[in-house]
């Protein structure tokens, strides 16, 4: 005999996790419709996983973020690895990680006083990233550095990997190389961006001689928050003379020691 209230059952059961989700991006507790998914969600995998794939394949726009940068007071240049397409670089990473071999001498041409620190902007796996926070997260970056640091050169890669800010650096005789580089996107992050440290930079430095800011954008570490640690790395490593597994991120004491105040002001090298 069937239930008489049956007809008054509501035909969704709604989730008890619907407030966890409200407060994370991640893709927990999507729900069931038999052996398959909601159809909404079905939908919003595909619009996330479009989202990465237009992420990895579009374009950076550089002379247009040139521009940005130039209007904040950066002295710009542009450069390009020796990966000739965006299917070339996708295959051949080792590509992305060295300058076009006519780059080089370019770049030595422009006459760039370079100085102390030398900033390498590369799409990297994200374009969108690039364009969305590179110029925020300088703007950013800028009054914390002392006066002969703000007036670095920036110099804008495309088809880049990491490793080419070192090559970039040594090309321009500078002491640490800056980079920022789209990272790989996650189907909750199309738009993360990442940024690496190198100090005494050439070509053939490994991983485990730098140090790595990630997931910089307003859903994850903030500008704000970003500069302040990048300018922190970078007067300990010209302080210290490294990077790398050597030099630990200590900037959160800083701000533990001396309050949210020590954001407006770089601190000076550890003894």
């Amino acid at each position: 005999m069937m239930d008489d209230n049956t007809n008054d059952r509501p035909p969704v059961t709604e989730s008890p996790w619907a407030e966890w989700r409200k407060v994370s991006p991640a893709r927990l507790a999507l729900g069931r419709v038999g052996t398959g998914l909601p159809t909404d969600e079905v939908l919003r995998f595909g619009w996330a996983h479009a989202m990465a794939r237009d992420a990895i394949h579009a374009a950076l726009d550089a002379p247009k973020l040139a521009a940005k940068l130039q209007q904040q007071g950066w002295i710009t240049a542009q450069t390009r690895s020796h990966a000739p397409d965006r299917v070339t670089y996708l295959r051949r990473p080792d590509l992305g990680r060295v300058l076009d071999p006519h780059e080089g001498a370019r770049l030595r041409a422009l006459d760039i006083a370079a100085g102390n620190i030398c900033i390498v902007i590369g799409d990297g796996l994200s374009s969108i990233a690039v364009e969305r926070h590179a110029a925020p997260l300088l703007a950013a970056l800028q009054p914390l550095l002392p006066a002969e640091l703000a007036g670095s050169p920036v110099v804008i890669a495309t088809q880049a990997r990491v490793a080419l800010a070192d090559e970039v650096a040594d090309v321009l005789k500078s002491r640490l190389s800056i980079m920022l580089i789209g990272e790989r996107p996650g189907l909750s992050s199309p738009d993360s961006l990442g940024i690496y440290i190198t100090h005494a930079p050439f070509s053939g430095r490994s991983d485990a001689d730098r140090n790595c800011i990630s997931n910089v954008r307003p859903e994850g570490l903030s500008y704000a928050a970003a500069a302040f640690k990048l300018a922190w790395l970078v007067r300990e490593a010209l302080g210290r003379g490294l990077t790398g597994v050597n030099l630990k991120d200590e900037s959160d004491l800083t701000l533990l020691n001396g309050g949210i105040a020590n954001l407006d002001r770089l601190p000076g090298p550890t003894k």
